[in-house]
Formats: structure tokens, C-alpha cells, sequence
């Protein structure tokens, strides 16, 4: 199997096989271009931070606040995430102080958009629903209704940067 294939294993042949061709006729890159020929421009973190809260107060107002939001090179190291949500809840004196956070892979800083935005929404997702079940993707697809495409083309962007490296 194509190393590429590895970010969509698990698709169903009807996607893979299609995939594959276009990567080894070299066409992938052309195709990717043309689907996202532009990139966010959410560059700094404060950016980030103002654009997820932006979809957060759209959508999920009475949930836990988000304390921070950053780009994180260290992450598509661990377990080829794209991104993470922690919570963490310390003990100060007799009460419970909890902070959400969302890290999104720095990857993602030139990234078109509508992949910025998936994966924003999925992170964001975790603070109301821990796992990823069918309420986990109800609520994603509530946020975003093309969300389960977006994740396919998230993790086509991947194999469209690792094509990209190695020019």
C-alpha cells in the first residue's frame, strides 16, 4: 500500500481507489488545488482564539468556557492527530477551577478554510461530548453540515502537503 494512503485507511474502495489513481498519475496536487485554490489567513493564535469563539458563541453558548486556543507543531507527532481538546481541573483552595483548550496541528495554519474550520468544530464538539459517538456527530454536522466531507478532505490535505515536501 501507497505510505499516502495511510491518512484514509479505513475509507471504503469507492474512495481509495479513486485517491490512488490521481496520486499516481500525478494529478492529486491539481485536483486539491482546484477543490481549495485559497488558505485561511488566520495566522496568530489570537486570531484563532477569536475565530473559534466566533463558532463557539454560535452554536454552543451555555457550554464551559475556552480558556486557550493555539497552533501546536508538536501534535501530528502524537498519534497523527490534527487536533486536541484538554480539560484540566485544579484544585485552588475549596473550589474546582477548570479550563477547556484547544489545540489545533500548526499544519493547519496554511490550510484552506473550510479544513481550519472541521477541525475547530470537531475540538469544539469535545467540550459537550467526550467521545466520538453519534451525538459527538450530530453536533459536529449541526455546526457544520459538510463536516463529514470536510474531515475526508482534511485528511487529503495531509497527503497533499506530504506530496507537496517531497518537491
Amino acid at each position: 500500500m501507497n505510505p499516502l494512503l495511510r491518512y484514509i485507511q479505513g475509507y471504503p474502495e469507492h474512495i481509495l481507489t479513486p485517491v490512488t489513481q490521481m496520486i499516481e498519475s500525478g494529478r492529486f496536487t491539481t485536483w486539491f488545488e482546484k477543490r481549495y485554490p485559497t488558505n485561511h489567513d488566520i495566522k496568530s493564535e489570537k486570531a484563532l482564539f477569536e475565530y473559534t469563539m466566533a463558532i463557539k458563541n454560535r452554536y454552543m453558548k451555555k457550554t464551559a468556557p475556552l480558556s486557550k486556543v493555539i497552533y501546536d507543531s508538536k501534535i501530528h507527532l502524537i498519534n497523527n492527530a490534527l487536533g486536541l481538546h484538554t480539560y484540566v481541573a485544579k484544585v485552588h483552595g475549596g473550589k474546582i477551577k477548570s479550563k477547556n483548550e484547544i489545540r489545533i496541528a500548526s499544519i493547519f495554519k496554511n490550510a484552506p478554510e473550510p479544513l481550519l474550520r472541521m477541525l475547530v468544530v470537531h475540538e469544539l464538539a469535545h467540550i459537550k461530548e467526550k467521545e466520538h459517538d453519534k451525538a459527538f456527530y450530530q453536533l459536529c454536522c449541526h455546526m457544520e453540515p459538510d463536516y463529514h466531507q470536510l474531515e475526508l478532505d482534511a485528511r487529503l490535505f495531509m497527503i497533499y502537503q506530504e506530496i507537496n515536501k517531497k518537491k
